[in-house]
């Protein structure tokens, strides 16, 4: 074999695999481009769960849908780590809910906006319905709390400055992640009596509300903002890398144009929203079950 042919065959060799490198890495930047990357928590009903049964999960399904894309998820408990580990590593591209004012990452315009909530059982008759009610002092209150450490929620804090410490039990929002659904166990401790009232995030007590036997009362709390800040209403956005404003601006527009459809699947969800809830209690009971 001349020197000349054994250089022919090598360069063509080094096209071939040239060629197929970049079809490879064309067909990859092609199946990226369809898939929606979603960061979420694998048992955080109703907000998300491995099995796809949360709301957020039906969300990102609409929109991925709009996209023309399919969604990919990107598995990790919702605890202290979660966007470094998540979304800014760059597994995965968008939280689907995160406060408004959320400053860790570029935010979409709010798609919904819940409130905390009074819940006791309907045949106790409480009529909880402001931190100042005097039934506070004396009833056993169940109170979600946050982070590996237990810190206190803004309902705890409403309490402690009203002098209601001793008559607390708290549950936390992390709960016991050997075991499903770990949210609903403070909504478990109003319906077996463990606790008379609880102050639970909106959208945890409407939807495990109605899946308990004995009708529960839900009431909006109030004031809506305890002075001088401490809110108890919050707005609720998509976030995204500080440097994806093309998607969150994708993304706004989406929540603007599924508007109506985000919120039959909020309502199917048992979702209080502020702009929706009445001065009155909601009666929320096992017949509401759709």
């Amino acid at each position: 074999m001349s020197s000349r042919f054994r250089s022919f065959v090598r360069l063509s060799l080094a096209v071939t695999a040239i060629s197929t490198s970049v079809t490879s890495c064309a067909h990859q930047s092609q199946s990226a481009d369809r898939v929606f990357r979603v960061c979420a928590d694998p048992n955080n009903l109703p907000f998300s769960n491995q099995a796809q049964q949360g709301f957020e999960n039906r969300i990102a399904q609409l929109l991925a849908k709009d996209m023309g894309k399919r969604v990919q998820y990107t598995w990790w408990a919702q605890r202290r780590g979660f966007i470094r580990n998540t979304l800014n590593a760059e597994v995965c591209d968008v939280v689907m809910g995160v406060p408004s004012s959320f400053d860790l990452a570029l935010v979409s315009a709010p798609y919904y906006r819940s409130t905390y909530v009074f819940v006791s059982r309907r045949d106790r008759d409480l009529g909880v319905k402001s931190f100042d009610d005097p039934v506070l002092r004396r009833a056993r209150i169940g109170v979600q709390l946050v982070g590996d450490d237990g810190a206190n929620t803004p309902p705890v804090h409403a309490l402690s400055s009203r002098g209601i410490v001793g008559n607390l039990k708290g549950y936390t929002v992390y709960g016991d992640y050997s075991q499903p659904n770990p949210t609903a166990r403070i909504m478990n401790a109003v319906e077996n009596g463990e606790v008379d009232v609880a102050i639970v995030w909106g959208p945890t007590a409407g939807y495990f509300a109605k899946t308990h036997q004995i009708p529960l009362l839900l009431t909006p709390v109030s004031p809506q903002i305890d002075l001088p800040f401490l809110p108890f209403v919050y707005d609720i956005s998509l976030a995204v890398r500080r440097k994806d404003k093309a998607l969150r601006d994708t993304l706004d527009s989406l929540l603007v144009h599924e508007r109506p459809a985000i919120g039959k699947i909020l309502d199917e969800y048992g979702v209080p929203r502020v702009e929706s809830v009445k001065s009155t209690a909601v009666q929320v009971t096992p017949e509401d079950l759709t």
